[in-house]
């Protein structure tokens, strides 16, 4: 551990005094020389008491993030330790397994996430004493899990706010091909190296088969698929017709591929879903699903993502026939689930529709929540029956 210590301000009202893992850098005294980034340093309150031992980085503006409420340093004994903890909390070594074998603080890693796809890992180091002990956890993760090859996707742009480059590499240091991949009983063209996030949303898995549960017998409109995992799961579940959305191109191409290869009948459109609400609006559907990427990436951006999950989810209930199921989702921190649940009471409002829940959706156990960590849930949704309008509702 450096001999350098943070001190919190007298007035500060820091949310680590409560258990959070984060210190901002307003909220110290003096932050230490820049000679000591990526090394782990000392916390204690404005009295002197030792609050824990954490990564600091006088270039983020997250400056310390808490390891653990000792003394500990971080080497290699403290990172495998870390990743034996986080393999036992989802049932041990499982080479076939597809899940997040680490999350963050949550694992006592702070800005290290790796996703699992039977032999292979995906790694990101998003913080800098992380990305400077790459080489340790990918050693230890190869120990630990026998992972036929491990890959470093650190070409995330929240590096950036860390002073880190973006680079792709692997651990054998040769090319990971693209290739087929069965995930909760689908095959998927993976591309792990090249796309995006760390080739698949592992977070929706579960919420894949809860929806499909839903779909026998009902029309299905799958927005904002992606590789239209809810669509190819509806198909197969007996839906009487599927229909996915996404606006980029190439997400539609494999959606399309991923449905052939698999043998389901589901239609695919490259389609604005804000403009294909707006023009279809004689459409109904029996089953909509709304995915969307993350419209708050930041706390200024809020107020127009709600207006925007509002607006979003107003044209939903208004395409669902009577008794129809609306399957809605936000991926953005920064809403919680009181804003969530606001921003659907107003579209139900103005929608004049009556609407219920049906199930509360979250992310799955291997993506495991700190409660003392708002950030550490990001996934929220809602699957809700909506029925019919007028002054009935």
């Amino acid at each position: 551990m450096s001999d350098a210590s943070l001190k919190l301000k007298a007035n500060a009202r820091a949310r680590v005094l409560t258990g959070h893992p984060w210190v901002f850098a307003n909220e110290v005294e003096a932050l230490a020389p820049a000679a000591h980034d990526g090394e782990t340093v000392e916390l204690r309150d404005r009295t002197g008491r030792f609050l824990g031992a954490g990564i600091y980085n006088s270039k983020s503006q997250i400056v310390w993030r808490r390891l653990s409420r000792d003394r500990v340093a971080l080497d290699e004994a403290f990172i495998r330790a870390a990743l034996e903890r986080a393999l036992a909390r989802r049932g041990g070594v499982d080479t076939a397994a597809n899940r997040r074998l680490v999350w963050s603080e949550s694992d006592d890693l702070p800005g290290v996430v790796v996703d699992q796809y039977g032999a292979t890992l995906v790694v990101q180091t998003l913080t800098l004493a992380m990305d400077r002990r790459a080489a340790v956890i990918v050693e230890a993760l190869a120990s630990l899990t026998g992972a036929e090859e491990i890959i470093l996707r650190n070409d995330a742009t929240i590096r950036r706010l860390e002073g880190l480059p973006l680079a792709v590499s692997t651990r054998s240091g040769r090319a990971w091909e693209p290739r087929w991949h069965r995930i909760e009983g689908f095959d998927y063209w993976l591309d792990l190296q090249n796309g995006q996030k760390t080739g698949f949303y592992l977070d929706q898995r579960l919420q894949h088969g809860l929806v499909a549960r839903h779909a026998a017998g009902r029309r299905v409109l799958d927005a904002f698929c992606n590789q239209g995992s809810f669509a190819l799961h509806a198909a197969r579940a007996g839906a009487s017709l599927v229909r996915g959305l996404d606006s980029a191109a190439d997400a539609i191409e494999q959606a399309r591929r991923n449905a052939e290869r698999n043998g389901v009948a589901a239609d695919f459109e490259c389609v604005n879903v804000f403009d294909y609400f707006g023009a279809r609006r004689d459409e109904t559907w029996d089953l909509i699903v709304l995915d969307p990427p993350p419209f708050a990436k930041s706390k200024s951006a809020l107020d127009g993502a709600l207006r925007g999950y509002k607006e979003l989810n107003l044209r939903a209930m208004k395409a669902l026939a009577p008794g129809g199921l609306l399957a809605t989702y936000t991926c953005s921190h920064h809403m919680q689930d009181a804003e969530l649940r606001g921003v659907l009471a107003e579209a139900a409002a103005d929608a004049k529709r009556k609407v219920q829940v049906l199930e509360f959706c979250h992310q799955p156990p291997d993506h495991p929540v700190l409660v003392t960590m708002p950030e550490s849930e990001y996934l929220r949704g809602y699957v809700l029956r909506v029925e019919g309008g007028g002054a009935a509702s």
